[in-house]
């Protein structure tokens, strides 16, 4: 599914990046916990690599910052 807003195509890059790893987690004695907030931390516990990789890789020429509310 492609990326409504720019902002969510963000997320998802975020949320892939970690998924795979890339991006390091911090630690605080014996626990570990992930750099990542908000929409992109649920994005990563929620969606596959694949459906991650498919919103990740939406243009954000012509889409707008934000989804707009209705």
């Amino acid at each position: 599914m492609p990326a409504k807003s720019a902002a969510q195509q963000k997320a998802a890059g975020a949320a892939l990046a970690a998924k795979r790893g890339d991006i390091k987690e911090s630690k605080r004695g014996d626990i570990k916990e992930s750099k990542l907030k908000g929409a992109s931390k649920s994005m990563e516990k929620s969606m596959s690599e694949s459906e991650l990789e498919k919103m990740a890789s939406t243009k954000r020429r012509g889409k707008p910052e934000h989804k707009a509310k209705h």
